[in-house]
């Protein structure tokens, strides 16, 4: 049943994607066939009706960050003499491979601004990084395709590929030929344009969402190592600080160090805020003190002081790698009760494996394994899995100071994906991960998140 359900989804997503690219404007003949290089148009002529050359294509205006799937050409930047000036694009007759043709003999010229969403494609786009979304990679834009859509013109796609920029490097007839068997579609491109003006923040989270929402947490890390410095920090001021800290998790740690130094601080700790309290520990340890300092400053005081406490205990021990996220619940609740508690921590479903009961005082009694509260009945009070847990002898537990290769060797002994840390009366202070135990003990083979992974 489980495995017929795992096909039926992945079918389904496959399906989607199919529709997703069919949708595509370069899927289109018409399109592919009518594809104009913006690296063949700079630099070309611009006439007006009468053939008249008007001036020179300087670059291509766009609204980048719009709500259209596919950025229209807002206007041109031209060169007249040594005087540079903008023509709007209701003004453009026809865009053909190496020059432009207007609609009239006159034109009304203009100085240009940027308005909401405006990039200028050849010197903010070309040659700058991007992310191919479907590739899940950083590359750069060896050539950008421009296509008459629905009236007007567009971009529809990018071209990445070595054969491209070489050629660029040839005679000005070569640059002017597209290559439209190496485009990228633009609805699987992020793109960065440092200079642009973003607009309203809906129109630029839409922008950025539309490629970027089907990514995986490990995959945003990757493309995040990728980029330059710039470019991250944009990137990561489009997703949701949720969003941004499952990334953030899953990067190494000299680049998370990297890309926190680089942040302003109020950033970082919105950020840092946002994970989860033993990736945020791990994370600050690697900054230095005053580093460290200026970020808790600027956490909310029972964050801080949480994540003070983690900072506490030393590294390499049980207590430096767990997480404080914890359910704990009495014996005397029921089974439905305890399933209510972890709906409620659903963002948290990956820290979470097991449930702590204790007594009266706080000491524990056993650990509940999800498993076990999945096949119980929802009327069924903890205290009768709790008696028929005791067979199979006290949970097995360590204390914070213990040293994580012996953690580690307690809980293949168990046979369990964590352990819980108690202090010297059995009361739970924390949780051990099984993943954080390999990433601290096997650093050199990076972050293994297995259990994400499996998700």
């Amino acid at each position: 049943m489980a495995s017929h359900t795992l096909l039926m989804s992945t079918g389904a997503r496959l399906r989607d994607r199919r529709v997703r690219l069919e949708r595509r404007a370069t899927a289109s003949k018409a399109v592919r066939g009518s594809l104009v290089s913006l690296a063949g148009l700079v630099g070309g002529p611009v006439t007006n009706q009468a053939g008249e050359e008007v001036g020179r294509l300087v670059d291509v205006v766009a609204r980048l960050y719009g709500a259209e799937s596919y950025p229209p050409v807002t206007g041109l930047i031209l060169r007249i003499g040594r005087r540079r000036t903008f023509l709007a694009a209701d003004a453009v007759g026809k865009v053909h491979a190496g020059h432009v043709r207007l609609r009239a003999a006159r034109v009304d010229l203009r100085d240009f601004s940027r308005r909401p969403g405006e990039a200028l494609l050849a010197r903010d786009v070309l040659d700058h990084q991007l992310v191919d979304v479907d590739g899940v990679q950083v590359t750069r834009a060896a050539d950008l395709y421009l296509a008459p859509l629905v009236g007007r013109v567009v971009l529809v796609g990018v071209d990445v590929s070595l054969p491209t920029l070489l050629r660029r490097l040839g005679p000005r007839r070569w640059q002017a030929r597209p290559t439209p068997e190496r485009v990228l579609d633009w609805q699987a491109v992020a793109p960065f344009a440092e200079e642009a003006t973003e607009g309203p923040p809906e129109v630029r989270l839409r922008a950025s969402r539309t490629a970027l929402h089907r990514l995986r947490p490990a995959d945003l890390a990757d493309i995040l190592e990728d980029l330059g410095r710039a470019e991250r920090q944009q990137l990561l001021g489009w997703l949701e600080p949720e969003q941004a800290a499952d990334a953030l998790e899953e990067m190494e740690p000299a680049e998370l160090e990297a890309l926190l130094r680089e942040a302003q601080p109020e950033h970082a700790a919105r950020l840092v805020d946002e994970m989860e309290p033993d990736e945020a520990a791990d994370a600050l340890r690697d900054l230095t003190p005053e580093e460290r300092e200026s970020l808790l400053t600027r956490m909310p005081d029972d964050r801080s002081a949480e994540l003070r406490r983690l900072l506490a205990h030393r590294e390499g021990t049980a207590g430096g790698a767990m997480t404080t996220l914890l359910i704990t619940v009495h014996r005397d609740a029921t089974v439905a009760e305890v399933r209510a508690r972890l709906a409620e921590q659903a963002e948290h479903r990956t820290e979470i494996d097991a449930v702590a009961v204790v007594d009266d005082e706080g000491r524990l009694l056993c650990d509940m394994a999800l498993f076990d509260l999945a096949v119980a009945e929802d009327a069924a009070p903890v205290a009768d899995l709790v008696a028929w847990r005791a067979q199979f002898g006290p949970p097995v537990t360590v204390r914070a100071d213990t040293p994580l290769s012996e953690a580690a060797d307690q809980l293949v002994a168990a046979r369990a994906s964590s352990l819980l840390v108690v202090d010297d009366t059995d009361r739970p202070l924390g949780r051990i991960l099984a993943d954080d135990l390999l990433d601290a003990l096997l650093p050199e083979r990076g972050r293994v998140h297995f259990r994400r992974f499996l998700q």
